[in-house]
This record gives C-alpha cells, sequence and structure tokens, in this order.
C-alpha cells in the first residue's frame, strides 16, 4: 500500500518507538496526526515532520475522535500506529504481603489494552468511510505495540503482560473484523529497545550493554529505527495480515 498522500496517526508519536514510526511515515509521503499526553514532545515532533499534533488520553473517545478527525481532514486516513503505552511494575503479593493495587492494573489496562482498542475502532470507522485504493479493495492498515512481555512476562509484570496479552489475543478476531472493510491489522512485539525510557548519562548507558548481553543476537539493544522499519513493512506489505511479529534480537525474557 502507497501512504503518499494519505493520512496516519502515530499514538505515543511524541518519542521513542512511536517518534521513529511517525519520521519513517512522513518519509513515505504521509501526512501523520501525532497522539500524545506529553505537548512540548509531540509538538517538537509534529513541527519537525511537518505534520499536526494532538494532545490525547488514547483511552478517551472524545480526545482520539478529534485526532482521526484531524487526520482525515488533511488527507484519507490509511495508517494508523498503535505505539502509546505504560508499565507499572509490581508484584502480585510483594515480600510484605500486600496485594498490588487494583487501581494501577485498571490504569495500565486502561491505557494499553482499552486505549489500543479505543484508537482501532475509531480510525478504522474512518478508513472504512473512504474509497478503497486498489481493486483489492484495500482501504487501510493498522500496527499495534504489543511487547514480548505478551509472551514471556516477568515478575512484577502483571499488569503490563496482561495488558498487552490483550493486545496479542484481539489481532487476529479484530482483523478478520475488518477484512469486510478491506482494512489489515497486524501487532508487533518488540524486545529490548534503546528509548528514552532508560534515561541518559554513564550510568544509563552502562545499564543499557548489561541489558544488551542477554539479547541472542545482535548483543545489544535495538535501535527505534529498526524497530519502525519492521512496522513500515506490516503497514505497506498488502500480505502481512492478522499476525503478532516479535521483533527482539532472539531473546526470551527470564523470570527476573
Amino acid at each position: 500500500m502507497n501512504l503518499t498522500d494519505s493520512s496516519a496517526i502515530i499514538t505515543g508519536g511524541g518519542s521513542g518507538l512511536g517518534e521513529a514510526c511517525a519520521r519513517r511515515l512522513a518519509g513515505l509521503g504521509a501526512k501523520c496526526v501525532i497522539v500524545d499526553l506529553n505537548e512540548a514532545a509531540g509538538q517538537a515532533v509534529a513541527a519537525d515532520i511537518n505534520g499536526q499534533f494532538i494532545k490525547a488520553d488514547v483511552s478517551n473517545a472524545e480526545q482520539v475522535q478529534t485526532a482521526v478527525d484531524a487526520a482525515v481532514a488533511m488527507a484519507p486516513l490509511r495508517a494508523l500506529v498503535n505505539a502509546a503505552g505504560i508499565g507499572s511494575a509490581g508484584r502480585t503479593v510483594n515480600r510484605d504481603g500486600d496485594a498490588f493495587p487494583l487501581d494501577k492494573f485498571e490504569m495500565v489496562l486502561k491505557v494499553n489494552l482499552i486505549g489500543t482498542f479505543n484508537c482501532i475502532r475509531l480510525a478504522a470507522a474512518a478508513m472504512s468511510k473512504s474509497d478503497p485504493v486498489n481493486d483489492e479493495g484495500q482501504r487501510g492498515a493498522i500496527v499495534n505495540m504489543a511487547s514480548v512481555a505478551a509472551f514471556d512476562g516477568q515478575i512484577g509484570q502483571c499488569a503490563y503482560s496482561a495488558s498487552k496479552g490483550g493486545v496479542v489475543g484481539m489481532t487476529l478476531p479484530i482483523a478478520r473484523d475488518l477484512s469486510a472493510s478491506g482494512i489489515r491489522v497486524n501487532t508487533i512485539a518488540p524486545g529490548l529497545f534503546d528509548t528514552p525510557i532508560y534515561g541518559q548519562g554513564e550510568d544509563a548507558e552502562a545499564f543499557k550493554k548489561h541489558l544488551g548481553q542477554s539479547v541472542l543476537f545482535p548483543k545489544r539493544l535495538g535501535r527505534p529505527d529498526e524497530l519502525a522499519s519492521m512496522v513500515m513493512e506490516l503497514l505497506t506489505n498488502d500480505y502481512m495480515n492478522g499476525e503478532v511479529v516479535r521483533a527482539d534480537g532472539g531473546i526470551r525474557m527470564p523470570p527476573k
């Protein structure tokens, strides 16, 4: 699918993996809407790629609809990348015998799982009303961001793994739902990638180097552009549909 002169929505596009995807999409000729809660970062990326920034909570229907409307106003909406996400580490029962706070569990699912579905349903509704791009009836493509934690969840990742496992689990049924509208849906499960979450400075670099040793090969953290490259393949390869693809250097996460 050619994304030139189309519009694309990238959630979490103000930094990290989302930013890398937004820059790649802009390079393919798409007009990008950056959705993020970090206004300064989101506006900076949008300005740099001649896109538009919308401050939105991905779990909020009205705010996401505003982003969808902004994209459609620029050009036919053909692509959605769901890269927004949060984490909240903690054991189900900690060493003091305290249970994991239910509100924290609910918040992670609200953003990572419900937020992803909210963006899918609203973007897909807009895509379904556009003219197809070819005689096969294709109208758009969606890529969700899960995590290897969906399969190899570590100690303390009960909420995060549940949310990302949910994204994996809904990929195929949603792809089946949207096939009638000519919309493809795939999910990518990143491993350890070098993003701002690890911080900066000498200690951060030493920590990232240590983490990289657990990767099968190459023994380093992934680069955001490597992840974005796989996302672009899932968006543009017309025969990729209903799949979950790990991008992780072959890592299999240990219990801790």
